[in-house]
């Protein structure tokens, strides 16, 4: 069965594990571009949990029964206008099965909760990001923006929104 944990329910670190887990495969195609990533997410991780009721309270840890197989957070500062979501995966061997979907319909879920007008996400060009830019038009966000920061267009970002009822 799928469940939201608590991030305060898990060690430090599973965080930036599954960020790198879920990843390698981009790293590995392009280390000098995405390798230094491991430092943000690493920062990222001891951020959440140094900060459980703040950072940590918009992330959980998404688990297939006792296993933990990814996470989501999100950035709720702007409520109720707006919140964005960030870092999230789903493990590689439990990838194209729906739980990213379903992982992202629970992060809607919390923002409605609160009463949050709007989502926004920001993924990669990058044809490695092509299943998650699929997983969140098929949870109803729209393409609003793109931008390519330097020349080269592997490394451009979308932005995606969508109005919460």
């Amino acid at each position: 069965m799928l469940n939201f944990t608590l991030v305060r329910e898990h060690r430090p670190g599973i965080i930036a594990s599954m960020l790198v887990r879920s990843y390698a495969p981009l790293i590995a195609i392009d280390p000098d571009h995405w390798g230094g990533e491991r430092e943000k997410w690493s920062a990222f991780d001891h951020e959440v949990f140094h900060n459980l009721d703040t950072v940590g309270a918009d992330a959980f840890i998404t688990c297939l029964d006792d296993n933990a197989i990814g996470f989501a957070s999100f950035d709720s500062r702007a409520a109720p206008q707006l919140a964005h979501i960030g870092h999230n995966c789903i493990l590689p061997g439990f990838q194209r099965r729906g739980y990213g979907t379903r992982q992202v319909d629970e992060v809607l879920r919390r923002l409605r909760e609160r009463g949050i007008a709007q989502a926004r996400v920001t993924t990669g060009v990058h044809p490695f990001f092509e299943p998650a830019r699929r997983m969140y038009r098929a949870c109803g966000f729209e393409e609003t923006h793109r931008a390519t920061p330097g020349d080269d267009r592997r490394y451009g970002i979308i932005e995606f929104r969508l109005e919460l009822p």
